[in-house]
């Protein structure tokens, strides 16, 4: 809702943004704002992760989604289905990513050898070289980023984000099965 850094702090000393704050007691017609205001937080917080992952890949010739797939793919080739699966996308936006990384040189298609239907990808060398030299500095990005966290709090804010992509899940079945 709001990316201007126009942030106060509670009577607790946590942060929060007056204006979102404001916003959501409107819609809500005066009823907590807890949940819808962490929410926006959720998305405040996203936005500016993407916007700083994609200062770091733009500069260097790929964007986000790509290097998502160049970073699964340096686990070990994988097919087009396997890597949509684990990156939670389409395979046609993957065939996408993998066509840009394979004109880039950072990938390849290779036939499957269990099965002479299918192809895999695979990083290249080039590929790995690319990423070696993104690491360090992405390390360095996430560090000064989440300068001032503990060890407790980082993995507190990520099992957090990831109960409520759970819980997303959960709720999207349940409203495809109504």
């Amino acid at each position: 809702m709001n990316d201007v850094l126009n942030f106060a702090r509670d009577e607790e000393g946590r942060l929060y943004s007056p204006e979102v704050r404001s916003a959501l007691a409107g819609f809500t017609l005066g009823e907590d704002t807890g949940v819808m205001e962490a929410a926006a937080a959720v998305r405040t917080a996203a936005r500016s992760l993407e916007g700083l992952r994609s200062r770091g890949t733009d500069n260097r010739g790929l964007s986000p989604g790509a290097l998502d797939i160049l970073i699964r793919l340096a686990g070990g080739a994988a097919n087009i289905k396997d890597l949509a699966g684990s990156a939670g996308v389409s395979s046609r936006n993957v065939t996408g990513l993998v066509d840009t990384l394979e004109r880039a040189g950072l990938a390849e298609r290779v036939p499957d050898t269990r099965d002479r239907r299918s192809v895999q990808v695979r990083i290249t060398a080039d590929g790995r070289t690319w990423l070696e030299e993104f690491r360090r500095p992405s390390q360095l990005a996430m560090a000064a980023l989440f300068r001032g966290f503990t060890a407790a709090e980082t993995a507190q804010l990520r099992h957090l984000c990831l109960r409520l992509a759970e819980n997303q899940y959960h709720l999207a079945r349940h409203l495809e099965d109504r």
